[in-house]
């Protein structure tokens, strides 16, 4: 099979699980209104569940037939026995871990996958083509030169890893040795699982000083909380991003705010993930329907917008907290 980096010119691919042609055009078009900050953006949570999801149907059960390197570092170097380690191995599921995608082998290893700033993959199988999981501030497509790993499938799939800024992470890692890897043994808990409630984010946050939004982007606090979601969260929750995080506490026992955020979180993410899974199934008209969460954002890049809260009449406020943009009302948000 060609090892020459396929690129990413989508076609309709029909009962597949991939982008449509409609869907890839619509958010190439949707690149025109990103934000304008100097930053780059790391993709978020559910940005991250959507490439996972995306990639499932093409990795877990499989096998990889053969393993290309086109360079052997990004952020990091590669293992030195990267392409022995995984070639002949199954894929057995392909789980995530905050904004980590573990690939669970056969032989007890973990294949880690980070996205970075710019990274994404690219699915070709035949003639097709589609990139998983495009998403609010992904840039124009990728060149050949950019594509860094390649990995070929025993059921005739290629998967890409094209990453311009080269800001990704791959490694690879005894099962046994998750909890104590460096990149994940202080990550916090999982805003989607069990753990995250009012009583956790009243006792996490007790004594926190700083900005309760820069406390959400903590993750050593809960795991996986971006910028943008941040941001939704605690409009949704009615609650100002100025306030300090311990303000929403009380040694007597769970705050009201507290209990807010914690739903707020779990429901901004979800309905996020909801809407970007919509992006990975068959298209009937020829243009698609996206389902980006960006067409439900409340406050995130709309500064001086009206308030979406009908019964508020405030506007969006844009302020800087630690470099990064946070977007409220600040009439209903307190």
């Amino acid at each position: 099979m060609n090892a020459t980096p396929a690129g990413a010119n989508a076609a309709n691919i029909c009962n597949s699980g991939y982008l449509s042609q409609g869907a890839l055009r619509g958010a190439r078009i949707l690149q025109e209104y990103a934000p304008t900050e100097s930053a780059p953006h790391m993709p978020e949570l559910p940005e991250v569940e959507t490439v996972r999801r995306g990639l499932a149907p093409v990795m877990e059960g499989q096998e990889f037939e053969r393993v290309v390197l086109y360079r052997r570092d990004l952020r990091f170097a590669l293992p030195d026995d990267f392409e022995a380690r995984l070639h002949g191995v199954r894929v057995e599921n392909l789980d995530r871990r905050a904004k980590y995608m573990l690939a669970r082998l056969s032989t007890g290893d973990v294949l880690l996958m980070h996205l970075g700033m710019s990274g994404r993959f690219i699915v070709t199988k035949s003639t097709h083509s589609a990139v998983p999981g495009e998403f609010y501030h992904n840039g124009g497509e990728p060149s050949a030169a950019h594509v860094h790993v390649r990995f070929e499938m025993a059921n005739g799939a290629v998967i890409e890893y094209a990453d311009p800024r080269r800001f990704g992470i791959m490694d690879i890692i005894p099962r046994g040795g998750l909890s104590d890897h460096k990149l994940l043994a202080s990550i916090g808990i999982e805003p989607l699982g069990n753990e995250l409630s009012g009583s956790f984010l009243n006792s996490a946050l007790r004594g926190r000083k700083i900005p309760l939004k820069a406390a959400l982007l903590d993750q050593k606090i809960v795991a996986g909380i971006g910028n943008i979601y941040a941001c939704e969260a605690l409009f949704r929750a009615g609650i100002s991003p100025r306030r300090a995080a311990h303000s929403i506490t009380s040694h007597a026992g769970t705050t009201a705010r507290a209990e807010r955020l914690a739903i707020a979180i779990r429901d901004v993410l979800s309905d996020a993930i909801a809407a970007g899974g919509s992006t990975l199934r068959d298209y009937v008209n020829a243009e698609g329907e996206l389902g980006y969460f960006q067409h439900a954002f409340q406050v995130y890049d709309r500064d001086g917008e009206p308030c979406a809260k009908p019964d508020c009449g405030g506007r969006v406020t844009r302020i800087v907290q630690s470099g990064r943009s946070t977007y409220f009302c600040p009439d209903c948000q307190r």
